[in-house]
């Protein structure tokens, strides 16, 4: 057999292609539920790869397969081309191990609140953090995309709770232009400035928030929502003419019932709980109307009931309110 010779390319005036390290060059996603997929598809849509984490093989094959459709619905709108989801789905990578997230710059925490680990939420995403410190670089920002929960207590068991930085990305329109972020009482300038970098590298606008449960968006979300309930159950109007005096008289691009059923209403009831909790006030205390449906799994898109019912695509099939069945029988 003959030896294979193998020459140096340069001699022939090339150079082995090398890739250079720039900010955000590589990120982590730790959770690819609806809100992680959201974060991963719009990062690697800008040239960054991500790495995502999740619990298992079969959740991981479950976030790509969301994530590919997604993009095909991109396709299908002339938003985007065969060899742009191609490239897009190239730059991602899911795994069950933390170890994976070595050399990102960037790690996001997005785990789903609902998921049974035996552990309340702010204890979970704590785990999270220590499990993230142990395997990035010193350099490496560590981020949550939750809502409630005060980045600052988060943060404070953290060896260098100073890269630590909190941000919300929109789930009920994924293409909205903003990203609320806030830093901590231990978040250096440096790091809140990076931050505010990757935002506007992934095309979207910087909303600085002072650190406050529930940011701006969730705070006054779930106290229209709450309001709308009571409407609801006073019997003032119907939930689907509720929604329609805020999608058109107010120019809201959902009213605020079908808005809770594309997040979740354990979700949602989870958000107000914490308010709760935190500020004390009474429009923050989920609505009976909320818990009634919770109690019936009737979670909103994800479960095809709701406030409304939805078809196997997230579309609602029918103006037959559930709410309006709900507020008036236990369900």
């Amino acid at each position: 057999m003959a030896e294979i010779v193998v020459e140096p390319i340069e001699r022939y005036a090339l150079s082995a292609k090398r890739r250079v390290k720039t900010l955000f060059s590589k990120i982590g996603v730790v959770g690819c539920g609806k809100e992680g997929q959201n974060i991963v598809r719009i990062a690697a849509w800008h040239g960054i790869e991500v790495v995502f984490i999740e619990l298992s093989e079969e959740k991981i094959q479950s976030s790509l397969n969301n994530i590919s459709k997604e993009l095909d619905n991109r396709i299908e709108t002339w938003g985007l081309t065969s060899g742009e989801k191609r490239a897009i789905m190239g730059r991602i990578k899911g795994s069950m191990e933390f170890q994976d997230l070595a050399g990102c710059d960037f790690v996001i925490e997005a785990v789903r609140a609902d998921e049974k680990t035996g552990l309340r939420s702010i204890d979970a995403r704590k785990d999270v953090f220590h499990k993230i410190e142990q395997v990035v670089d010193r350099d490496a920002i560590i981020a949550t995309n939750a809502t409630t929960i005060i980045i600052t207590e988060l943060a404070s068991e953290l060896e260098f709770p100073d890269r630590c930085v909190s941000l919300h990305f929109f789930v009920t329109s994924p293409e909205a232009r903003i990203i609320e972020v806030v830093k901590g009482l231990y978040t250096t300038e440096e790091v809140y400035n990076k931050v505010c970098t990757f935002v506007k590298l992934i095309n979207r606008e910087v909303i600085p928030v002072e650190e406050s449960a529930g940011l701006v968006s969730i705070r006054l979300f779930v106290t229209l929502l709450n309001e709308a309930c009571e409407a609801l159950m006073e019997g003032v109007a119907s939930a689907e003419n509720i929604d329609k005096t805020m999608i058109i008289g107010m120019g809201m691009r959902f009213g605020p019932f079908q808005m809770a059923d594309i997040v979740g209403l354990n979700k949602v009831e989870k958000w107000m709980e914490n308010l709760y909790e935190e500020f004390g006030g009474p429009k923050y205390k989920p609505s009976p109307l909320i818990k009634r449906l919770v109690r019936a799994k009737r979670l909103g898109v994800q479960t095809g009931y709701g406030f409304f019912r939805y078809d196997v695509d997230g579309n609602k099939i029918d103006e037959t309110s559930m709410a309006t069945i709900a507020s008036r029988e236990n369900v």
